[in-house]
């Protein structure tokens, strides 16, 4: 005989379009078996989304495929606390937490994500492995390929004291913490325990650290995939790269940008290498180039400002939802 799990699905939604209903799609078609050794345990799904005013056809997606709704307010969405909200709806020992525009690269995807939590309970989180949709540009392939939820190799973290940590420096407290809830699943009596803060970005690391100083493990789950990536505008890069940044310092005293020298530097060495990767885009080539040296600018500035911004107490750029 098998053992049932319940397994939430987590998914803030805004104006999400047609992705959404792939995303719905593709976790109905999930094989719900996890075997362990001689043990199978069968994964009952339940799609739990929280919508902050979508206007288009995301409510009725959602309605149409079975899904817990619960609605906010736009201007009361948080990436922290809007989870907590679709979390504490959820039965389920497992959640899930999925972006809208993520899509599983396969129908193994739910039950390679929640095994690591089935076999080891020291576990509080897994997160997935993310690849560039097809048609991202190579600027956008070339960043995504350094974040740790890249990488083919699994690796386990924790338990992390808060004088393990403090020993560290900046770049491997951060690495430590890696967690993303692009697509990552976690132990419901732990998030009980340990729920999201309120912050507008970065919620993941935070909640990593948080639970590795608890005495918990982590896991990087390389066989769930999932296809997600972003070309954004040079501005909006710019905004998202102040508040990371901020958030980085924050944490774990990262500068990655600490001085105006520093900020030259990284752009005369961002420049060429943007612009020798955009010569090598097929289509657009003469918008690719000028967004290219746009972001070569916008990427390190962002970096810069975010983390001097941390340290001294003072914004320096205008900044709502990201």
């Amino acid at each position: 005989m098998s053992e049932s799990i319940r397994v939430a699905i987590v998914i803030p939604t805004l104006n999400a379009g047609p992705a959404l209903e792939r995303l719905l799609d593709v976790i109905a078609e999930q094989d719900g078996t996890a075997r362990l050794g001689t043990r199978a345990c069968r994964l009952l799904t339940q799609v739990v989304a929280v919508d902050s005013g979508s206007t288009d056809s995301t409510v009725e997606a959602l309605r149409r495929h079975g899904a817990v709704l619960l609605t906010i307010p736009r201007a009361e969405f948080n990436h922290g606390t809007t989870r907590n909200t679709a979390l504490a709806a959820a039965q389920a020992s497992f959640a899930v937490l999925i972006v809208q525009d993520a899509l599983p690269a396969s129908n193994t995807w739910l039950t390679a994500l929640v095994r690591p939590l089935l076999e080891d309970d020291s576990i509080a989180g897994t997160y997935a492995r993310h690849q560039p949709w097809s048609d991202a540009s190579r600027i956008t392939t070339h960043y995504l390929s350094r974040w740790a939820a890249a990488h083919e190799q699994s690796r386990l973290v924790g338990p992390l004291t808060e004088d393990e940590f403090a020993a560290l420096p900046p770049e491997a407290r951060h690495l430590a913490c890696a967690f993303d809830n692009v697509c990552s699943c976690i132990r419901m009596s732990v998030w009980r325990e340990h729920p999201f803060r309120h912050t507008r970005i970065a919620e993941d690391l935070e909640w990593a650290r948080e639970v590795l100083h608890a005495g918990h493990r982590l896991a990087f789950a390389p066989d769930a995939v999932v296809w997600h990536s972003h070309d954004r505008s040079i501005g909006y890069e710019l905004r998202r790269t102040y508040v990371v940044h901020q958030r980085l310092q924050t944490l774990f005293g990262l500068s990655t940008v600490p001085t105006v020298g520093a900020l030259c530097q990284a752009v005369a060495s961002s420049l060429p290498l943007h612009l020798r990767l955009a010569a090598g885009e097929r289509r657009s080539r003469a918008s690719a180039l000028a967004r290219a040296a746009g972001l070569a600018f916008a990427l390190p500035l962002g970096q810069y400002l975010g983390a001097r911004s941390a340290r001294e107490g003072r914004e320096f750029l205008n900044v709502d939802r990201i």
